[in-house]
């Protein structure tokens, strides 16, 4: 994505020491953060975690130990990144791995070459390809799995700082995470605006063309409507920026199902404090958790739902986690009535 360096070195600002002089209320906003915190009492066990516990050996830390940190509520902002990694389980492919990923299968739609159907020059030139395609990525075609309704949980025990998500399917939402507390890093299908005179309009709108076979035009001046998903050459969205002010304020850091391949995205990973604990779940090792890892790292590889759910139940969670489903469940069938 060429142009999101720019943005990208913003941000970066923000992360470097003294780095709060370009926005002159992150100070105070920080200030306010760590004087606002309630105290909070730690067993013996959870100190050590944290490194309070007199050792100056630093032993590395384990699935368990994340468990506990969350589970005592020592760990109370916790920010999460996720990638395609986490919706392939609902049946969604994800982009870039070879023979299964979209990348590799979208001979049907008439593209030059792949990365063109996600690209604004191109869908200004011919934009059937990528609403043919946006009709098998529609929202109401998948459902959540175990990875989006254990992050609605961490949610609903308050935990839950921000979601940073690469995804356009829309799954979090579904989940039942709230809007504020998502940063939709590649924008979402939630809205559409005019390529010509910038009006914009509820994705509903343009689902309701798009799977009528319908041409999405603005009603206003006739031009394109396109969804509000970030194309390749299009800046990243304002609130992706705005809330880079999380991370230096995070006190663990979640990463799940992402190859961390596209900036800036993936540098965020290396946003959080050198003392913030951070946990890759993920298929394969990735991007700076690889190449310059931390004291700190928890990494888990293999099958993600299985690591999901080894996490739930040592967080004590998972009848919790078979009720919420049950009841999200019943919500589409009816059978929650």
């Amino acid at each position: 994505m060429a142009l999101w360096g720019r943005p990208a070195v913003r941000a970066l600002r923000l992360w470097a020491p003294g780095g709060t002089s370009g926005w002159p209320f992150m100070g105070s906003f920080l200030a306010h953060i760590a004087g606002g915190r309630r105290p909070i009492a730690f067993s013996a066990g959870v100190s050590g975690i944290l490194g309070n516990g007199g050792s100056s050996k630093k032993e590395k830390l384990s699935l368990q130990d994340i468990a506990e940190l969350i589970r005592t509520r020592a760990c109370q902002r916790v920010v999460v990144m996720v990638g395609a990694g986490i919706s392939t389980p609902s049946g969604i492919p994800d982009f870039r791995s070879p023979g299964s990923g979209r990348y590799s299968n979208l001979h049907e739609y008439d593209v030059p070459y792949p990365e063109a159907i996600f690209e604004l020059s191109f869908f200004l030139y011919n934009p059937k390809p990528f609403l043919s395609l946006a009709k098998k990525l529609y929202p109401g075609n998948h459902r959540p799995n175990v990875t989006h309704y254990f992050l609605r949980l961490l949610h609903d025990k308050g935990q839950l700082l921000r979601l940073y998500t690469q995804n356009i399917d829309g799954l979090e939402r579904a989940s039942g995470i709230p809007a504020s507390k998502l940063v939709e890093a590649h924008g979402s299908f939630a809205s559409a605006t005019c390529t010509v005179c910038r009006r914009t309009a509820p994705g509903e709108d343009f689902w309701g063309d798009v799977l009528g076979d319908r041409l999405p035009c603005c009603p206003v001046c006739g031009g394109i409507m396109k969804p509000d998903i970030v194309f390749f050459g299009e800046s990243l969205p304002e609130r992706f920026l705005l809330h880079v002010v999380d991370f230096p304020t995070a006190d663990l850091l979640l990463i799940l199902g992402t190859s961390l391949q596209v900036e800036p995205f993936a540098s965020l990973s290396e946003a959080v404090r050198s003392s913030v604990p951070r946990m890759l779940m993920n298929r394969d090792m990735v991007g700076p958790l690889a190449w310059r890892p931390r004291s700190r790292d928890v990494v888990q590889l293999g099958d993600l739902v299985h690591s999901v759910e080894r996490l739930v139940e040592l967080l004590g969670w998972t009848e919790e986690m078979k009720d919420l489903v049950r009841h999200e469940t019943g919500k589409v069938t009816g059978s929650d009535k």
